[in-house]
């Protein structure tokens, strides 16, 4: 099998290697992805499909979009990595770009989400003692139930999910676990005085986009403002347009003091994240407290760039809010007892499964594979749909179509 070449492998084969050689860490539908382009995928054997998951938002901007692609692979060809104990002469016009893009002073380059998220919680402690004067070692953080922010020892620490956390302590200390889109609860954990930053995902994503309800997020903002409290936006799925807004806080007008971007910050052609501040909180870290040796490098820089200038050039985030209200009309006509709830904010969207004869949300997404369109179950009974935000109205019917058939075959 060693000598079998990627084009002539079958997907037993693909699957089969996979499973020897590869850690069991993901529970993958059995389709192997060998081309894309735009809004679809194919498979080793050529069968073509509507890609309704988007690699988890990271390509929002389409796969393989040119002018991403073209950004990489020249910046490949001249340096691709010197680390960050030299200059480049790509960060700095990156770093001018995007805090203008989003408005803040400062960026901290890394390269996923999950380091993201770490950089942030490190800013949020640092700040707490040099700024809020909290006493060493006694800062907190709230986060709400139902999180994701990644997979990491602390970002698990915080999570409410037995899959993502059992097993793995001793735990992080320092984190106070909420109710997500309670007020009242946040109102009774900011009374601490230890509590320097609240950790909030816009919309929950991994939990099956959890929309709040409306003004959540402007009062949540208040409240922690009031309480002289960091509001940090994980935007790492929501962000880049995804929503109908460049950010999914833009809904509610709300500037988080920190922002944490990944995913489609590189349209999903290589790892790029960054969390945003202004000087107050990220000129608390000085030189040898973080970083990263890809963070920031020069390839990462320009193809950064690359997918933000797509996102305005073809306003994706337009047609994300248009496609996304299409999307909810059209599946709430879906006429299948199957079907609890469809909910979403621009072309972040799910729907809920009941299961019927002992079929579930896996297998319905079975079923779409089989008919040309792939979407993953998210805790058993939940289909999160999420195209590439450059989708055209005419390709959401046809897929659309495709998800009835499979719905409605059950």
């Amino acid at each position: 099998m060693s000598g079998i070449a990627l084009s002539q492998m079958t997907s037993q084969q693909a699957i089969a290697l996979e499973d020897k050689y590869g850690a069991h860490n993901y529970h993958p539908l059995p389709v192997v992805i060998a081309r894309g382009d735009k809004a679809k995928v194919w498979d080793v054997d050529g069968k073509e499909y509507f890609d309704f998951l988007s690699a988890y938002s990271a390509v929002n901007q389409g796969h393989c979009h040119p002018k991403i692609v073209n950004a990489l692979t020249e910046q490949a060809q001249k340096l691709t990595l010197v680390s960050r104990a030299f200059y480049s002469d790509t960060l700095g016009s990156y770093e001018k770009y995007i805090t203008e893009y989003f408005g803040y002073d400062k960026v901290l380059p890394m390269n996923t989400g999950a380091e993201g998220d770490e950089t942030a919680l490190k800013l949020v402690r640092r700040w707490a003692y040099d700024k809020k004067g909290i006493e060493v070692d006694k800062a907190k953080i709230i986060v709400c139930a139902n999180n994701f922010h990644g997979r990491t020892i602390t970002v698990i620490s915080m999570s409410t999910d037995p899959d993502s956390k059992a097993g793995f302590g001793p735990y992080t200390p320092g984190f106070e676990i909420i109710p997500y889109n309670d007020l009242d609860a946040l109102a009774k954990a900011l009374e601490d005085p230890n509590v320097a930053g609240f950790l909030v995902e816009p919309i929950q994503g991994e939990a099956g986009v959890v929309v709040p309800d409306e003004g959540y997020l402007t009062k949540a903002f208040a409240m922690c403002k009031e309480k002289n409290v960091l509001f940090v936006a994980d935007e790492v799925q929501t962000g880049i347009a995804r929503t109908g807004k460049l950010l999914a806080c833009d809904h509610e007008s709300v500037r988080p003091d920190v922002l944490i971007l990944g995913k489609a910050l590189s349209g999903g052609v290589y790892p790029v994240s960054a969390v945003l501040a202004d000087d107050e909180v990220m000129l608390t870290i000085k030189p040898g407290q973080h970083g990263s040796t890809f963070g920031g490098n020069p390839v990462a820089a320009k193809v950064a760039v690359a997918a933000l200038e797509v996102v305005k050039e073809e306003n994706l985030a337009e047609n994300a809010e248009k496609l996304g209200k299409i999307f909810r009309e059209e599946v709430r006509k879906i006429d299948s007892e199957m079907i609890e709830l469809v909910r979403g904010k621009g072309l972040l969207n799910a729907v809920v499964i009941k299961p019927k004869n002992g079929k579930t949300a896996w297998d319905i997404c079975v079923k779409m594979a089989e008919n040309g369109l792939l979407a993953k179950p998210t805790h058993d009974h939940i289909i999160r749909f999420a195209p590439p935000l450059v989708i055209t109205e005419e390709e959401l019917h046809e897929a659309i179509a495709l998800i009835r058939d499979s719905i409605l075959s059950f």
